[in-house]
């Protein structure tokens, strides 16, 4: 479902891939932003994330650890990336750093951005502290064989 109202540019958080696609990072610990809803979140914790009005997907993912399944995840951040293009998507975790930024750099990557370079671009563009462990940045940099095959 296509929307002409997306994220505020502007807004924190928000993250303009080189597409032009806009998705939002957030702490779940904090309250939800004012603005309007996502039409879609993707929550990245250990256990399952608290009930939403909007439709959403959880990905099993511990703090400060990778995702349990990679299949599974890249076919979220797949769709993410997809939905981004017309919906107002989010990407979330209890502090919005780590995990967070972490799918926010894959989704660069999936966007074009060279996986050497998609955390600096995450780091530059969202939050300066994203991608919290060297584990996280080893992800983003093999992610891009994954998202290359998946894109075709």
């Amino acid at each position: 479902m296509a929307t002409d109202q997306g994220w505020d540019p502007a807004a924190p958080g928000v993250l303009r891939l080189p597409s032009g696609r806009l998705v939002r990072g957030r702490a779940l610990r904090r309250p939800v932003p004012p603005g309007p809803e996502p039409q879609f979140g993707v929550y990245l914790l250990g256990s399952a994330p608290p009930p939403v009005t909007w439709e959403s997907r959880w990905l099993r993912w511990p703090d400060f650890r990778l995702p349990a399944d990679r299949d599974a995840a890249a076919a979220v951040l797949h769709e993410a990336w997809q939905r981004a293009a017309g919906e107002r998507v989010e990407i979330a975790c209890g502090g919005g750093r780590g995990r967070t930024g972490t799918a926010l750099a894959c989704l660069a990557v999936i966007d074009g951005v060279a996986a050497a370079e998609a955390v600096a671009f995450v780091r530059d563009r969202y939050d300066r502290r994203a991608v919290e462990t060297p584990w996280q940045r080893r992800y983003v940099r093999a992610f891009t064989a994954a998202a290359r095959r998946r894109r075709g």
